[in-house]
């Protein structure tokens, strides 16, 4: 029988390829700038590694526009290239996990361009290809802006729920799942740790492509017709027995969208659809308003509610099975401009994140640069962005009347491309990324947060993050498998909770406020803490946006 739980004890950490390592010198990080950076990932204490995509790809969404799914785009290297990293991990101990993007593929893919040529072969049926007279066959929005169908010629459309350049794949079709699941077994046969399975909770569409009740432009969020729809589970399953189940591998869906009460079908220890998810319920702390562009004009955060909503995504995942928790990835920007005020973004106020998620029911995925205490980036102009979802965001924010500058603004405050810019390795030239220049401006701070200057000051944010890895390991009973409970101290704004198994209990106390407050946890001893003002008879002080892990 499989492992189940090799992973638990684990710390993951996700690579962003483009923006790594470039070992070439093009300006584009790459598989072999990957592998000259693995003792690096070794020393920091990581064991897993999620690379997103590094497939054969025209790169119109970051390369999960997928135009062959058995090879390497040269822009990263060769297939050779991924089985020396695979062997090279493997060395280190550090299993290495591949993004698995099997809701849609790239227009540049042989089955679409087959389907193209010819309406009635075989590939066809592979997309969702629909003939209509007057206009896009019903009324859903795309997740980066417009109608989600593109018209081929005549009367033909096809769906694609993100880039007109990734039409969606027909799951209906079991012709087409059986090949997804081939090209599955040929990866994991490799030996690849698992994957990270990308849009996952959208394969399964309204049958009837009905249109759904629109919002103020027309159109309605495709949501509700394609987003863990009635019937996934059957596919799921399929996709399970046929790859997953056969190998001692981990998965973990990027599941957006699922109800608590249905977590037990997708990572339920025994017959989960995947062994961990990401819960996105508490990733986005603002409240917007009914425009699809309102996501660039934050509203009110609701403190509380964020805060509850974290407690039940821990509390509720704890009962069917473990959870993978994380503060960044590559879709969002930095933690630090989305949960800290302008007027108190410190360092401070980092670690206090760090130590705030870090520690809860879950594997812990850090995403690159966070260990360095990485902030969002500022553009000149939109010319400078490389993301789709950016330009396109900015384009229909122009159309709907934002000013030039306000969409930009807008733009600049959530646009993907924060968590993209170059790695700052060294205080050099581009930050030691890369020799030549960087497909992607670096941040202007680079110097600030560069690896080499981060890694011999032992009070730096990258020893604070390696010190945190290694109290998880330490207590690993206790912050692995101990049992997550909401602590209340009377505190409006603060993130509190326990951790506790047969071998005792860990408090973990986090302050979002601007305040000296204070906690009665009872005696204990710190393990970790920034900004503790004191800790008397059983009473914490935090400074302002300061915390503490505390072994009670």
């Amino acid at each position: 029988m499989k492992n189940k739980t090799w992973w638990h004890d684990k710390v993951a950490y996700q690579i962003y390829p483009r923006s790594f390592m470039d070992s070439n010198g093009d300006g584009i990080g790459d598989i072999n700038g990957i592998i000259s950076k693995l003792d690096y990932l070794k020393e920091l204490g990581v064991e897993i590694v999620w690379l997103s995509p590094v497939y054969r790809s025209p790169m119109d969404d970051g390369g999960y526009d997928i135009s062959d799914y058995y090879d390497i785009d040269p822009i990263f290297g060769k297939k050779e290239d991924m089985d020396k990293l695979l062997e090279e991990a493997n060395k280190r101990g550090i299993k290495i996990l591949m993004d698995l993007v099997i809701n849609h593929c790239s227009d540049e893919h042989e089955w679409f361009q087959k389907a193209l040529e010819d309406p009635n072969c075989e590939e066809a049926d592979y997309f969702w290809f629909r003939e209509s007279e007057n206009g896009p066959p019903n009324n859903w929005r795309s997740m980066f802006g417009g109608s989600a169908w593109e018209n081929v010629g005549g009367n033909r459309y096809y769906m694609h729920l993100f880039s007109k350049k990734q039409p969606d794949l027909n799951w209906e079709n079991p012709v087409l799942r059986q090949k997804l699941y081939d090209m599955i077994n040929y990866w994991l046969d490799k030996g690849l740790g698992g994957f990270r399975i990308d849009a996952i909770t959208h394969i399964k569409k309204d049958p009837t492509l009905r249109s759904y009740p629109p919002d103020a432009d027309g159109m309605a969020g495709c949501f509700a017709p394609t987003r863990n729809f009635p019937g996934i589970g059957e596919y799921l399953t399929d996709l399970r027995k046929n790859t997953f189940d056969k190998y001692e591998c981990v998965t973990v869906a990027e599941a957006a969208g699922v109800p608590f009460g249905d977590l037990g079908a997708y990572i339920n220890a025994e017959d989960g659809y995947f062994d961990t998810m990401f819960d996105f319920s508490y990733s986005e702390p603002y409240a917007y308003g009914n425009g699809w562009h309102d996501c660039f004009r934050p509203g009110e955060w609701d403190f509380a509610a964020w805060r509850d909503t974290l407690y039940m995504s821990q509390t509720e995942t704890e009962k069917i099975g473990f959870g993978a928790v994380f503060i960044e990835n590559h879709d969002y920007p930095r933690s630090m401009d989305k949960f800290i005020p302008d007027a108190y973004r410190s360092e401070r106020a980092q670690r206090m994140l760090g130590n705030m998620y870090f520690f809860m029911r879950g594997i812990p995925f850090i995403y690159q640069g966070q260990e360095l205490g990485m902030t969002n980036t500022r553009m000149e102009k939109i010319e400078d962005f490389d993301d789709i979802s950016t330009k396109n965001h900015y384009r229909v924010a122009l159309r709907d009347g934002l000013s030039p500058e306000k969409a930009l603004e807008g733009v600049m405050r959530y646009s993907r491309d924060n968590a993209r810019v170059p790695f700052p390795w060294t205080t050099g030239e581009n930050g030691g990324f890369t020799t030549g220049k960087p497909w992607l401006k670096c941040h202007p701070d680079y110097k600030e947060f560069a690896a080499e200057k981060l890694m011999k000051d032992e009070n730096s944010m990258y020893h604070w993050y390696k010190n945190m890895i290694r109290l998880r390991s330490e207590y690993k009973d206790i912050l692995v498998e101990g049992s997550f409970a909401p602590m209340d101290f009377g505190n409006e704004k603060s993130v509190c909770y326990s951790r506790t198994s047969e071998k005792g209990k860990i408090v973990s106390i986090n302050s979002f406020t601007p305040e000296l407050t204070e906690y009665a946890c009872g005696e204990g001893k710190v393990l970790n803490g920034d900004g503790i003002h004191s800790y008397e008879n059983g009473v914490l002080t935090l400074e302002p946006f300061g915390c503490a892990l505390i072994l009670l």
